[in-house]
């Protein structure tokens, strides 16, 4: 059926916001960041211009983070960051009607946080506005047929949340959402690196860390790489270099991600047997972010004995089952909730 408005899919991320278009794929990939002035309110930057600035502004600029743990920290900074990205995406013919908007949230938030995210997406001018929860996106994402009567397992692991979930007959049976993903590793190495070396480190070095040397397992002697930190020495408060390695990243990140494998076995242990004994003929299905660290797969086969497979498109999972979900309103009319719910 022809449908002259745009539709489009948020993955509306605490450290990455993603959009997609029907029709188009992936249009957008920016940090979740906005710049404002300090005294005006007024807009100076978003997405990767205003994520430039972090840590960097003047006194009469600030550059925030306006989602936290996954959900809208910031009601009105979220708007207006939501509003320029859709700007940016909403081109051609029929860009004057109004799009369908799906934005996906973690599994765990509360009705007052599904508000708020429904009130910002009507607030930018959505035609209609639906939620659709991340495991479920990220399952329709990584091709999974959601409608089938058996059960998958997904944990997404993001910015803010990492959420587990098993799926089956079009919703989900049993779900956890954990606040500990990619922040948190950012933080803990963070923490490992100021407690071992009296060296103080910024967000974008630790995630920088973690990308190029960050593991969750050491196998074998050629997964052990190393770099050097730039930062400022806690003591003498001068800037220092040391050199970390692997070994120092998986010592660091030892406790978010025992939580994490935790969270996947306490999720199995409340799980139907009929869906467990699906899950370890297919398999867990990794998507997100945080599922890209090195040896974390490995990790969760460790702990729970089960096959463990990271999404070929881990990063953009979400989002595209999150655009794709629009064409799918029949299969998820029970489990999406629309904006019929602000009127409740």
């Amino acid at each position: 059926m022809f449908r002259p408005w745009q539709e489009i899919g948020v993955d509306l991320g605490t450290a990455t916001v993603l959009i997609y278009v029907k029709g188009k794929g992936i249009m957008l990939r920016e940090p979740s960041v906005i710049a404002m002035g300090r005294d005006t309110g007024e807009v100076k930057a978003v997405g990767e211009e205003a994520y430039r600035m972090l840590g960097r502004t003047p006194g009469n600029i600030v550059a925030v983070r306006p989602m936290r743990d996954g959900v809208i920290a910031d009601y009105d900074l979220t708007e207006k960051m939501l509003m320029a990205f859709i700007k940016k995406v909403r081109k051609g013919p029929f860009s004057f009607l109004k799009p369908n908007i799906m934005v996906c949230v973690p599994s765990g938030v509360t009705e007052v946080e599904k508000r708020a995210v429904l009130q910002a997406t009507r607030k930018v001018g959505a035609r209609k506005a639906y939620l659709i929860e991340e495991p479920l996106a990220a399952a329709i994402g990584s091709d999974v047929d959601i409608a089938q009567p058996t059960g998958t397992m997904i944990v997404d692991i993001g910015g803010g949340t990492t959420d587990v979930a098993v799926i089956s007959l079009g919703g989900i049976v049993v779900s956890e959402s954990l606040r500990i993903a990619g922040n948190e590793f950012d933080e803990s190495i963070i923490r490992y690196v100021r407690h071992k070396e009296n060296l103080l480190i910024g967000d974008r070095t630790a995630e920088e860390i973690k990308m190029k040397i960050g593991a969750a397992l050491i196998l074998n002697p050629e997964d052990v790489k190393e770099m050097d930190v730039r930062g400022r020495d806690l003591i003498n408060g001068l800037p220092k270099t040391v050199q970390v390695n692997s070994e120092d990243i998986v010592e660091a990140l030892k406790e978010p991600l025992q939580k994490i494998a935790d969270g996947v076995r306490r999720v199995l242990e409340m799980s139907p047997p009929e869906l467990v004994a699906d899950i370890i003929d297919r398999g867990i299905i990794m998507t997100g972010g945080g599922s890209l660290l090195r040896n974390f797969d490995a990790l969760l086969r460790q702990t729970t004995g089960i096959p463990v497979v990271v999404a070929e498109n881990a990063t953009d999972s979400v989002a595209m089952g999150t655009g794709q979900a629009l064409d799918m309103l029949h299969v998820l009319r029970d489990t999406l909730i629309s904006d019929k719910f602000l009127r409740r």
